[in-house]
């Protein structure tokens, strides 16, 4: 008896000591976020205002202004870049999720893992190269294109996972009805999955919303108010770039008021996701 005692005891003392060590790794994990997000808003809330939403930014040495420029920029870019990434993605990994034993979609598949870790100046590069160098000039068309490239691979391979899960039965089901493949696909098979895949899109959007290195090379940046898809156009990551490798304060605080915003953009649309998420598991997981 008094061995086996020990041996319970010893369990818990390691139980409790890897518990210990689990808590203490996801704690560490969550810090360098916490930091981050209270040294913003240490030194942009007091530059938050509604002038900062609403105005445009001012020259040097008069006070006041805002990235409304920027704000509405980044937003036209986060819809261009959706409308090429979203319906491309959702192809591809339906693709890769019905021919998935094929050479084809093995192909795709290990291209779409490269491009997901392609670095985002390259693509800017490569935007460069065969969007803005052949018209002469740069534009918002070219900075969502090249944003929507990078959302590909990552909507893609949520897609194939989220319709590999969905039950075979659904699908033969539906043949067995009647349904042409191509309708079962995107009828059934889509729409079953589409909790899963509209977080899967909503993660590519927070991923890139804060991309700068594309921007330069495609949207480089515009000072004035510019809605049009063929010219330059703000963002807000050109302008926190822009601001805070200035020597003027008062930019120094925009910029930093900026990234606050940027930052309370991505955690929204990560919160969208999970909310989405939750309501479609507690849902039971379909119609």
């Amino acid at each position: 008896m008094a061995g086996v005692a020990r041996t319970l005891k010893r369990r818990r003392i390691v139980n409790a000591v890897m518990l210990a060590v689990f808590v203490g790794a996801a704690v560490l994990a969550v810090l360098p976020l916490i930091f981050i997000f209270l040294h913003l808003l240490k030194l942009g809330i007091g530059s938050l205002s509604w002038d900062f939403f609403t105005k445009m930014p001012k020259p040097v040495g008069e006070a006041g202004g805002g990235l409304a420029n920027a704000i509405s920029g980044t937003l036209i870019l986060i819809g261009l870049a959706s409308a090429v990434g979203l319906p491309i993605g959702v192809g591809a990994g339906l693709f890769l999720a019905e021919q998935k034993g094929s050479k084809l979609a093995n192909g795709v598949r290990f291209l779409s893992d490269v491009l997901n870790g392609l670095p985002s100046i390259v693509m800017g590069i490569f935007a460069w190269q065969f969007l803005v160098r052949p018209v002469g000039h740069f534009s918002a068309l070219a900075g969502g294109a090249a944003l929507g490239a990078m959302m590909i691979p990552m909507v893609a391979r949520t897609t194939e996972e989220m319709v590999g899960i969905v039950p075979v039965a659904l699908g033969e089901a539906a043949l067995a009805l009647g349904y042409p493949r191509w309708r079962t696909s995107l009828a059934i098979v889509l729409r079953t999955a589409s909790a899963g895949i509209v977080t899967g899109a909503l993660v590519a959007i927070a991923r890139i919303a804060g991309e700068t290195a594309p921007l330069l090379f495609t949207a480089f940046g515009n000072q004035f108010w510019s809605l049009s898809l063929r010219q330059p156009i703000a963002a807000l990551p050109l302008q926190i770039f822009s601001y805070a490798i200035s020597p003027y304060d008062s930019w120094h605080s925009l910029a930093w008021a900026g990234a606050l915003v940027l930052i309370a953009l991505i955690f929204i649309i990560s919160l969208i996701a999970r909310v989405a998420t939750r309501s479609r598991f507690s849902t039971g997981g379909g119609d």
